[in-house]
């Protein structure tokens, strides 16, 4: 009996210490964060529209697209599909997207699109791709908005970040489709 009751006092010191304890040190820590821990928003004009570090599905042949999403972009669920690379049905949800991006994109072959445009990263949201998955999509974006294609190449540039130390170069797909819409 001894045992039982010490068993029930540990549960319940350990439910109020992880279950209201922890969470209200991680709230109040959470204040002193960008944006009170609610994530960097991005905003256009007072509205806000996205997350700079979530990504969202753009499918318009106007917008630039992002990489491919394991969770259809619901951020309640970030993961990854668990396939690996010699899974049958991966190689066939990638070559789903290829022709897909093909058929968008005649004027590209399969050994032009780079990876990132076809393959989900591990979370499932990577807001991000390479300037090379973007200037890939260039033509078809000016074509559809009617504008020049040394224009919207510029903006890519320009939207390009750098790596502050080490890392890759990335562009920022929200933010890249929100510059466009500003482009006149």
């Amino acid at each position: 009996m001894k045992k039982i009751i010490s068993l029930i006092t540990f549960t319940i010191l350990i439910v109020i210490l992880f279950g209201a304890i922890y969470p209200a040190v991680m709230l109040g820590i959470a204040q002193f964060a960008p944006n009170s821990g609610k994530g960097e928003t991005i905003s256009v004009n007072g509205k806000v529209v996205g997350y700079q570090k979530i990504g969202q599905k753009f499918d318009k042949t106007n917008y630039f697209w992002g990489r491919p999403s394991a969770v259809d972009y619901n951020a309640a669920g970030s993961a990854g599909s668990n396939k690996g690379p010699s899974n049958a049905d991966y190689l066939d949800q990638v070559q789903k997207r290829i022709d897909t991006f093909l058929i968008a994109h005649p004027y590209l072959k399969k050994a032009d699109i780079p990876s990132d445009m076809v393959t989900a990263s591990g979370s499932g949201l990577d807001p991000n791709i390479s300037p090379q998955g973007a200037l890939i999509q260039v033509k078809r974006v000016a074509i559809a908005r009617k504008l020049t294609e040394e224009k919207v190449n510029a903006l890519v540039e320009k939207m390009s970040n750098k790596p502050t130390v080490m890392g890759t170069e990335t562009v920022n797909v929200l933010e890249l489709n929100i510059a466009l819409d500003k482009l006149k």
